[in-house]
């Protein structure tokens, strides 16, 4: 138990694959946890307040404590109440040095506060899209020359859809220098698109074959661009643009706005990228707990450079 102004919060770690936290919701879907191989739900109560977040539980190298993180993306907490002050979470009552949660994108927060870690780039259906003219060129030269798009819900999509779009994914991860958690095999896809929260949105080139693909998925309020790839005998056409139109009028249809996500770090060439079609941000938030005790001792006196848990922090 943790105590914060006369109130007790309670915290419990369930060892349940996160299904304490699943909802109708794809970051918090059972097939996206599933695929993301969470292992716990993590419970916090306070008054009416109640946060489950979805967590991996881990094994902390040279110790024999653990701590926990989010899977990845934009998975957040089931809520209800008011949002819980994390600094009154005594994560000691559950065994865990420390937690690392990524937010939602929206509201409401896993907890109160929050790191601001990045911005996503949101296409708003209320507003104008925006282009770059340089961009809105190259739609029309690749439209001409006969790349089209389609749209496919998950669970109807083909062997050949989800092939296209893994080795599209796959080449792109390569070309990009991604580390080995970005790639993900058949399996893994083949989960996530058994959700009916899902779609993939593909472009195909002159010849039929897959020029660019993307899994685009709903959740919280958003049609999310989550993971997407381009062909490498295609990549000079930019048919990632194609995509993004096509993604966004999906989104129109479903009413939601389009997140494109943001860079793999603030200012980017990917996110300068995705900023030519976004007509609005969003912060992307995450929140940090510790046991305090537990992790002063791990951390030592390691240098603090942002990165958490500190513990864990690359030589």
């Amino acid at each position: 138990m943790g105590c914060r102004r006369g109130r007790v919060i309670a915290v419990e770690l369930i060892e349940d694959g996160g299904a304490a936290a699943v909802e109708g919701e794809f970051f918090r879907s059972a097939e996206f946890l599933a695929a993301e191989g969470v292992t716990h739900t993590l419970v916090v109560e306070e008054g009416d307040s109640r946060a489950a977040v979805p967590v991996l539980v881990r094994e902390i190298p040279g110790s024999d404590r653990r701590d926990a993180i989010s899977p990845y993306s934009y998975p957040g907490a089931a809520v209800s109440g008011p949002p819980i002050d994390p600094a009154g979470v005594d994560l000691g009552a559950a065994a865990l040095v420390s937690l690392f949660v990524r937010d939602r994108l929206g509201e409401p927060p896993a907890f109160a506060g929050g790191t601001d870690r990045n911005v996503v780039l949101v296409s708003h259906p209320g507003e104008e899209r925006k282009s770059r003219m340089s961009d809105r060129q190259q739609i029309r030269k690749n439209d001409a020359a006969g790349y089209a798009a389609s749209v496919v819900e998950g669970p109807s999509s083909s062997v050949e859809q989800r092939a296209g779009f893994l080795a599209v994914y796959t080449e792109t991860m390569r070309v990009v220098g991604a580390a080995e958690q970005y790639f993900f095999d058949a399996e893994y896809f083949d989960t996530l698109l058994a959700s009916p929260l899902t779609w993939l949105v593909s472009v195909s080139g002159p010849e039929g074959d897959i020029a660019a693909s993307a899994l685009a998925v709903r959740s919280d309020g958003f049609l999310h661009y989550y993971l997407s790839g381009t062909a490498d005998a295609h990549r000079k056409k930019a048919p990632s643009k194609n995509l993004i139109v096509a993604s966004n009028d999906l989104a129109d249809e479903l009413g939601l706005p389009l997140n494109l996500g943001g860079g793999l770090k603030p200012g980017d060439g990917l996110e300068e990228f995705k900023r030519g079609f976004a007509n609005r941000e969003l912060p992307w938030r995450t929140h940090e707990l510790i046991d305090p005790a537990a992790y002063a001792e791990l951390s030592g006196d390691r240098e603090d450079t942002g990165f958490f848990p500190l513990y864990r922090a690359p030589a």
